[in-house]
């Protein structure tokens, strides 16, 4: 019995290191950071995640344009100089229509937002041989109702990041 009650104590005191991120035999930082140095729940900056809640993976377009706003480009400005620190990386900009029109339509739209993200990253200098473009139309819509509110956030270009060089 005794040996039953201490396998569940060791079992507890790895069950709660493994919580905390900690090395019960030493090392591990003790600062909380689990010995990797970073901020507990910091979002390493090279990862997908910092890329698509920190800067941003997606720009809006207006109805039926393909024209860039300059809030997009800000949101385009931090993506290519986050490509540029990662240059493994290639990206696949998706372009997206609302459920407005025919499907002809908007997927011709589509492939001009995403070819207008695609010149714009280029001209600010990511290498062009790093992107590709592929149109949806409306067949992948984020939010599903007929109203402006839908389909503003439907009229966008996402940028989707891919391993590395010629991966996509």
């Amino acid at each position: 019995m005794r040996f039953v009650k201490a396998g569940f104590v060791v079992a507890a005191m790895f069950t709660l290191a493994a919580c905390e991120g900690q090395n019960i035999f030493g090392g591990g930082g003790g600062d909380g950071t689990g010995g990797s140095g970073q901020t507990p729940g910091a979002i390493e900056e090279s990862s997908l995640e910092y890329f698509a809640t920190e800067i941003g993976d997606r720009v809006l377009f207006a109805v039926n344009e393909a024209t860039i706003s300059e809030a997009s480009k800000r949101v385009l400005d931090a993506q290519v100089a986050w490509l540029n620190r990662y240059p493994e990386r290639t990206v696949i900009i998706e372009g997206h229509a609302d459920e407005q029109g025919t499907r002809e339509y908007n997927l011709a739209l589509s492939a001009r937002r995403a070819t207008s993200v695609q010149n714009y990253m280029v001209s600010i200098g990511l290498l062009a041989n790093r992107i590709s473009v592929i149109p949806f139309g409306k067949e992948r819509p984020l939010e599903i109702c007929s109203a402006e509110s839908c389909w503003s956030q439907n009229r966008r270009a996402v940028t989707v990041v891919a391993g590395g060089l010629g991966s996509v």
